[in-house]
């Protein structure tokens, strides 16, 4: 069967400003347009990965009252690298090409 409606365009980013600063000035850094999803959320995956990381090795630095603070922090970062994971995982199983008609 031949499909007659084309697959819709992958989403991409759109340029955001991003950066807390009180200084009164704009955000020193920006996330650019035009930067296919899966990319983007590799790229978000890869940094979660990292925020993980050196908050547990910044564990042995944390006063025994922060901990759980701390813990519960690293937590939530975990379950958005998990989101992320799961939505890569089901784009690359599931590529536009393939999907069934």
């Amino acid at each position: 069967m031949k499909k007659i409606v084309p697959d819709p365009p992958l989403p991409s980013t759109s340029a955001h400003p991003f950066g807390r600063c009180d200084a009164g000035h704009q955000p020193l850094f920006a996330v650019n347009p035009d930067i296919s999803a899966e990319d983007a959320l590799v790229h978000v995956a890869l940094y979660l990965r990292c925020a993980y990381e050196a908050g547990y090795k910044a564990l042995d630095h944390v006063r025994e009252e922060g901990r759980g603070l701390f813990w519960s922090n690293l937590h939530a970062v975990e379950m958005a690298e998990g989101v992320v994971e799961a939505i890569l995982n089901g784009i690359e199983s599931n590529p536009p090409s393939q999907k069934k008609v």
